[in-house]
């Protein structure tokens, strides 16, 4: 089940944000429209949770959890909303590949959030996973002339992609931790109904959040406009923004598992793996560059995972050496008791 969610959070990551930066290739501009693709598609999520047959642990909580319930909705909900923000400024700003690579720093970011509010072990190898990837998103941002245009408005849009995107990464690395602590302090089960419950209610929010800054800014008025002019019409314009709310909650369903399965670091390192898959199709697909920077950045970025991987290996055969010895010890007395009598 983690290689199932493991699967589905690279491949749907990979798709939505490449249909992201169609998107905007294709004439696309709308910031929130494109904020909403990142959390509109969580009604999707209401059928596979009906299909899901419920377990000894779908209880559902007391008047006091639900409450508690409600405000974690809210408040990541809104945080998520602002993040995705964030994330559809960036991604105008930057080439899709830079984009990907920069926003390795999360990692960087969640194993501080991990270690705080989650009190996550924090090892020589996945500090050293921490500082690679940290320094593989300072490359690109060292090397961002290799990228195209040399006018001023290029470099200060390229900038604020940066930082827009490093900003995105911290608040998605603080969701991520709370959605940790949701599952262990207030749900207090880990199924695959609660997953996606959890889900739902929280990226529902965050399109409300989405819904009310299109309507807010005045950016609803360009919409038909926009979709009119989109390259290949009003059918690939609806179909672009579809797949790529699809593709999100996909990608989010098992990022969330894992990190209700594992953890939130390793649901985030796990997202890691992306980063040379999407420039690689960004290359492909929209002529992006792929610098000598960007590969030294991609090869940071592998090493960074593969630490931390590393790392889960060892704690992995750890927890499996105690559970043997442990096993011995119950044989052992169980033998002498049975000697006894």
């Amino acid at each position: 089940m983690v290689a199932v969610d493991m699967v589905m959070l690279l491949s749907g990551g990979t798709v939505a944000t490449l249909l992201s930066r169609l998107y905007y290739n294709s004439g696309g501009n709308s910031k929130w429209m494109t904020t909403l693709t990142q959390s509109g598609g969580a009604p999707l999520l209401a059928i596979p949770l009906l299909l899901t047959p419920p377990s000894e642990d779908d209880r559902q909580p007391p008047a006091a959890a639900s409450s508690k319930l409600a405000a974690v909705y809210a408040i990541i909900g809104v945080l998520i909303g602002l993040d995705n923000l964030m994330y559809a400024y960036a991604l105008q700003y930057l080439p899709v590949s830079t984009f990907s690579l920069v926003a390795s720093s999360q990692l960087a970011f969640n194993a501080v959030t991990s270690r705080l509010i989650n009190a996550q072990r924090f090892t020589p190898l996945i500090a050293n996973s921490v500082v690679v990837l940290t320094f593989a998103a300072t490359v690109l941002a060292i090397g961002s002339s290799s990228d195209g245009s040399s006018s001023s408005n290029y470099h200060y849009n390229y900038a604020a992609g940066f930082v827009l995107t490093v900003a995105a990464s911290a608040a998605f690395a603080l969701i991520l931790s709370l959605y940790e602590l949701t599952f262990e302090r207030v749900v207090m089960a880990q199924t695959a109904r609660w997953v996606l419950r959890v889900q739902m209610n929280s990226n529902l929010v965050a399109s409300v959040v989405a819904v009310m800054g299109l309507f807010a800014s005045g950016e609803w008025r360009t919409v038909p406009g926009e979709m009119a002019a989109f390259r290949g019409g009003t059918v690939r314009y609806v179909t672009t923004l579809a797949g790529t709310a699809a593709a999100w909650q996909a990608a989010l369903v098992g990022q969330i598992r894992l990190v209700a399965r594992v953890s939130s670091l390793f649901a985030n390192a796990t997202g890691v793996v992306q980063l040379p898959l999407v420039p690689l199709f960004a290359v492909v697909l929209f002529g992006d560059r792929m610098t000598g920077i960007k590969v030294v950045a991609m090869l940071m970025s592998a090493w960074g995972f593969m630490s931390y991987a590393y790392q889960h290996y060892l704690d992995g055969r750890r927890a499996a050496g105690t559970a043997r010895a442990q096993c011995s010890m119950c044989a052992a007395q169980a033998a002498s008791d049975a000697d006894a009598s």
